[in-house]
C-alpha cells in the first residue's frame, strides 16, 4: 500500500482535488485528471479555469493528458452533435466580454498553451478516434459504403469494423483531432438566431481562423517550428505522411494513389524543411474538405478522377471480401443519399476570409521563383506549396461549392455573402504585392497579362457562374437597392480593363479545334486531379494554353459537358434581358421616388384620420425604397445606371440596343408618365400576359390598375373598419332607405337649396364615370340606376370615432359638454355641406 504523508493528506482535504493533483501528479490516475477538471469546469470560473489548465498543461507528461484531451478539445469547441456550445467562440467577441476574449484568444492562439499540449502529445504518436458520421455528407457517405474518398487527408486513417459502416472512425493524430473540432465547430453548431446582432469579423472564432493561417500558412518568412512545452522538452516526431521522394518530383509519372500513401513512412533522410509543411498541409486540407465539401453526392461523384475511381473500386472490393458476407447493396444506398445542407452567412464570410488569405500566400511567392523554370530540388518545400496551394487543394471544391450556393441560395440581399466570395477569389490581383492602392476606384487599373493563365484556368469560375448569376438576377427584384448593389458589384469587376478580353480568349481557346491524336485524347484531358495530396507528384506539365484550358473544364465538368459561352448568343440574350429590367426597375424607381414626393410623410396619418383622400385601392407594393427614402432611390438610380454602363462595356452592347428598351418601355405609359401597366398583348379575349409581364406582376414592377366597381355599400370590409359595426350600420341603413325611398326620391326632385342638399347627401354617383380596363366587356359596362339613399358606413370606421372622440376630448378642455359638442359639430357640419352644396350646384351651371 502506498504511503501518503499526514500534510499531503491535510492539503488534500482543504484545496481542490485539482490542486492536489497538480502537486503531486505522479502519484494520481489520469480518470481522477480527467474527473476535477470536469469539476471544475463546472464550479470555477472561466479565467480561473484557464490558468488550471495551463497548469496542468506544463506539469503532467503527455500519459496522462491524453486522456483529457479529447474532453478538452470538445469543452472548447462544443460537441459534434451541436448540443454542446463549449466555449461558443462564434459569439465571443472582445467589445461585449473582453476579459473572457483576451483569455480565449491567449490560450488557443497558435503559439499558446493549447497548441503546446497539441505538439507535446504528437510527440508520443498518440491516435484519437474520430466518428465518421460527423464528416460532410458525401464523404460520409462514400467511407459508411467502403469507397475510399480521392484525398489523402482520409487515407490510412479508416478504421472499418465487422459491424459495419454504422460505427466507423477516423485514427487521427493530435493537430488533425484539433484541427477537424476546430473546423467543424463552424458548421456543426446552431446557426446564430436572427435576433442575436453579431458581427462576425469581430468574434473569436473568425478571428483565430485568421491567426491560424497567418501562421501555419505565412505570407512572409518560414513556418515557426513546433513549440515544445518546456526548453528540454522532446520535439515532435515526423509526421507519418512524410514522403519518403523529394518534393521537386513533379515530373514523373503519376504513381498508384493508395500505394503512394501506405509509402508515405517517416524517413530520416528526408528533407527537415518537409516536417514544418505537413502541419501547413493538413490545416489546409482540413479547412477546405469540411467548409468546402457540402453539395449533392452527384456532384461528388463527377468530381472523383478516372484514375482514382479505378482504384477506389478495386480497394472496396478487397474491403468488401474481407468484411461482408454477402456485400451490401452500397451502389444503390449511394443514390439514395440526398444532400440538404445549406451554408449559413457565417459559413459564407470564414470561407472568403480563407481565399483572401490563399491569394495573398500565393501571390508571395517572388517573380524568379514561380516560373515554370525554377523548379529545381533548391526550391524550398513552402514555396513549392505556395504555387500548388489553390489549384490543388481549393479550386475544383470551391467551384462546386459555388454551383451549390448560386443554385440554392434564397433570393434575397443575403446572397451578398456568396457574391463577395466569388468576386474574391476572381480577383487574385487585389491581394498581390503590387495590388493597386485603395482611394483609385474611380479609375480602374488595367488587368495584366501575368493573370491570364489564371483566368484561363479557372474559366469555368468566371463564365458559367456568371451565366448563373445572370439567371439569378433575372428573377429578383431590382427596384430593390440591395439587389441593384449585387448586380453593379458584378458588372463592375467584370468589366475591369483586360479582363473580359482575357475570358473570350480562354474560351477561344477551349472552343479551338483539337490536335491531338484521338485515342490519346481522353487520356490527357481527364487524368488531371486536383484532390489529391501537395506531397503526391503533379501529372506531366502541359505546356499548350489550349491543352490547359480544355484539361480543367474536363477536369469539372466531365468529357460529355455542355459548355455555354459567356459571350455567346445564349448569355447575350440573357443579358439583353437583364438590361431591359434593368431600364424598367429604373423607371419604377422614379415613380415610387415621384409618388414619395407628391404624398409627405405625414399625408398617411392624416388620412387615416380622415383629413385626406382614402386610397381604397392600394398604391406600389412595400419596397425598400419605402423605408430608406429619397437617399436610397438616388443610390438605386446610380446602381443601376453603371450596372448599365458596365454591361454595354463588357458585352459591346450598342447605344441604338439601350435606346430601344427606353422607347419600348415609354409606349407601356399613360398620360402622366406614372402608371405603367404589365407587357402583355392583345389576343381574342383580351389582354394575355406575356412571361416579362408575369415576371413584373410577380416582383411588383408593374400592375394593373383593378378599381372596384360593384355598389361601395357592399364592398369588403376594411382593416381601418369594425366588422360589426359596419354590417349593424349597413342594416340600419338598409332599413331607412327602404322605409323613406319615396320621400328621398321626392327631395331630390326639387330644384331648390333642400333638393340640391338632399341630392348632395343621398344621391349615388353616376356609373358612367367608372370605366374597365379590360377590353373584355366594354360594350357591357353593366349596372341598374340606383336611387337616393342614406349611407351609414363612414361611422364604422375607426379613423372616424378617433376624430370624434379627439373633438370630445378637446371640448371638454373648454368645459363643453358632450351634448352641446355633439349639437356644436351637427352645426358646424350643416355649415360645411351647405358650403359644399353652392360650390357644387355652381360648378354644374358652368358645365357646357
Amino acid at each position: 500500500m502506498l504511503w501518503v504523508p499526514k500534510w499531503f493528506a491535510k492539503k488534500a482535504i482543504l484545496d481542490s482535488p485539482l490542486e492536489a493533483a497538480m502537486a503531486f501528479p505522479h502519484l494520481q490516475q489520469p480518470s481522477f485528471l480527467l474527473a476535477s477538471l470536469k469539476a471544475d469546469s463546472i464550479n470555477k470560473p472561466f479565467p480561473q479555469r484557464c490558468q488550471d489548465l495551463v497548469k496542468v498543461i506544463e506539469d503532467f507528461p503527455a500519459k496522462e493528458l491524453h486522456t483529457i484531451f479529447p474532453w478538452l478539445v470538445e469543452n472548447i469547441f462544443g460537441s459534434l452533435d451541436g448540443v454542446l456550445l463549449g466555449w461558443n467562440l462564434r459569439c465571443l467577441q472582445g467589445r461585449v466580454s473582453p476579459v473572457e476574449y483576451s483569455i480565449a484568444m491567449e490560450f488557443l492562439d497558435p503559439g499558446g498553451p493549447m497548441m503546446k499540449l497539441v505538439y507535446k502529445l504528437q510527440a508520443e504518436d498518440y491516435k484519437f478516434d474520430f466518428p465518421v458520421s460527423y464528416l460532410p455528407g458525401p464523404v460520409k457517405a462514400s467511407i459508411q459504403e467502403c469507397v475510399l474518398p480521392d484525398s489523402p487527408l482520409y487515407h490510412n486513417k479508416v478504421q472499418f469494423t465487422p459491424a459495419g459502416g454504422l460505427g466507423l472512425n477516423l485514427a487521427l493524430n493530435p493537430f488533425e483531432y484539433y484541427i477537424f473540432f476546430f473546423a467543424l465547430s463552424l458548421i456543426t453548431q446552431k446557426p446564430l438566431p436572427v435576433s442575436l446582432h453579431v458581427r462576425t469579423s469581430d468574434c473569436a472564432y473568425f478571428i483565430l481562423v485568421d491567426r491560424y493561417l497567418s501562421w501555419f500558412l505565412p505570407t512572409e518568412g518560414s513556418v515557426p517550428p513546433p513549440l515544445s512545452s518546456s526548453p528540454g522538452g522532446a520535439s515532435p516526431s515526423p509526421p507519418p505522411r512524410t514522403p519518403a521522394m523529394p518534393f521537386a518530383s513533379y515530373g514523373l509519372h503519376h504513381t498508384s494513389l493508395l500505394k503512394r500513401h501506405i509509402s508515405h513512412q517517416t524517413s530520416v533522410n528526408a528533407d527537415p524543411a518537409s516536417h514544418e509543411i505537413w502541419r501547413s498541409e493538413t490545416l489546409l486540407q482540413v479547412f477546405v474538405e469540411m467548409w468546402l465539401h457540402h453539395y449533392s453526392l452527384e456532384m461528388y461523384q463527377k468530381m472523383q478522377s478516372p484514375h482514382a475511381k479505378l482504384e477506389v473500386l478495386h480497394y472496396r472490393l478487397s474491403v468488401s471480401s474481407a468484411l461482408y458476407s454477402p456485400a451490401q447493396p452500397s451502389l444503390q444506398a449511394l443514390h439514395a443519399y440526398q444532400e440538404s445542407f445549406t451554408p449559413t452567412e457565417e459559413h459564407v464570410l470564414v470561407v472568403r476570409l480563407l481565399l483572401k488569405h490563399l491569394h495573398a500566400f500565393a501571390n508571395s511567392l517572388k517573380p524568379e521563383q514561380a516560373s515554370p523554370s525554377a523548379h529545381s530540388h533548391a526550391t524550398s518545400p513552402l514555396e513549392e506549396f505556395k504555387r500548388a496551394a489553390v489549384p490543388r487543394f481549393v479550386q475544383q471544391k470551391l467551384y462546386l461549392f459555388l454551383q451549390h450556393c448560386f443554385g440554392h441560395w434564397p433570393l434575397d440581399a443575403s446572397f451578398r455573402a456568396v457574391l463577395e466570395m466569388w468576386l474574391s477569389y476572381l480577383q487574385p490581383w487585389r491581394y498581390a504585392p503590387d495590388k493597386q492602392p485603395p482611394g483609385s476606384d474611380s479609375q480602374p487599373r488595367c488587368v495584366s497579362e501575368k493573370w491570364a493563365p489564371f483566368v484561363q484556368e479557372n474559366l469555368l469560375m468566371y463564365t458559367k457562374l456568371f451565366v448563373g448569376f445572370l439567371n439569378r438576377a433575372l428573377r429578383t427584384d431590382l427596384v430593390s437597392p440591395k439587389h441593384a448593389l449585387m448586380v453593379f458589384r458584378v458588372a463592375k469587376v467584370f468589366a475591369q480593363p483586360n479582363l473580359a478580353e482575357m475570358i473570350q480568349k480562354g474560351e477561344q481557346l477551349f472552343l479551338e479545334p483539337e490536335l491531338v491524336i484521338p485515342h490519346r485524347q481522353h487520356r490527357l484531358f481527364t487524368a488531371p486531379t486536383f484532390t489529391g495530396s501537395f506531397l503526391s507528384p503533379w501529372p506531366p506539365a502541359v505546356t499548350d494554353a489550349s491543352f490547359k484550358v480544355k484539361s480543367h473544364v474536363y477536369s469539372l465538368e466531365g468529357q460529355d459537358c455542355k459548355y455555354t459561352p459567356m459571350f455567346g448568343p445564349e448569355a447575350r440574350t440573357l443579358v439583353l434581358r437583364l438590361a431591359q429590367l434593368i431600364t424598367q426597375a429604373k423607371h419604377t424607381a422614379k415613380s415610387i421616388s415621384d409618388q414619395c414626393v407628391e404624398s409627405p410623410a405625414g399625408y398617411s396619418f392624416l388620412s387615416w384620420l380622415g383629413f385626406g383622400p382614402t386610397d381604397t385601392n392600394g398604391s406600389y407594393p412595400a419596397n425598400d425604397l419605402d423605408e430608406m427614402g429619397q437617399d436610397s432611390v438616388r443610390k438605386t438610380d446610380e446602381y443601376l445606371e453603371k450596372a448599365l454602363e458596365y454591361l454595354r462595356q463588357i458585352f459591346r452592347l450598342s447605344d441604338a440596343q439601350l435606346r430601344q428598351f427606353t422607347l419600348a418601355l415609354g409606349t407601356t405609359q399613360d398620360e402622366n408618365g406614372k402608371k405603367q401597366l404589365p407587357d402583355c398583348i392583345v389576343g381574342e379575349d383580351g389582354l394575355i400576359l406575356t412571361p416579362l409581364g408575369r415576371y413584373q406582376i410577380i416582383n411588383g414592377l408593374r400592375r394593373f390598375e383593378i378599381e372596384y366597381q360593384g355598389d361601395p355599400e357592399l364592398q369588403p370590409i376594411r382593416s381601418y373598419e369594425i366588422a360589426s359595426l359596419v354590417r349593424a350600420l349597413f342594416r340600419l341603413s338598409s332599413a331607412i332607405n327602404h322605409r323613406f325611398a319615396g320621400q328621398m326620391v321626392a327631395l331630390c326632385s326639387r330644384d331648390d337649396f333642400l333638393g340640391s342638399f338632399c341630392r348632395y347627401h343621398l344621391t349615388e354617383p353616376g356609373v358612367a364615370s367608372r370605366h374597365l380596363l379590360s377590353p373584355v366587356g366594354q360594350t357591357q359596362v353593366a349596372g341598374h340606376a340606383r336611387g337616393p339613399r342614406l349611407s351609414l358606413r363612414f361611422l364604422g370606421s375607426y379613423r372616424t370615432l378617433l376624430s370624434l372622440l379627439l373633438a370630445f376630448f378637446v371640448a371638454s378642455l373648454f368645459c363643453i359638454g358632450p351634448l352641446p359638442c355633439a349639437l356644436l359639430l351637427a352645426l358646424g357640419y350643416i355649415l360645411y355641406a351647405s358650403a359644399m352644396t353652392l360650390l357644387t350646384e355652381r360648378g354644374k351651371l358652368h358645365q357646357p
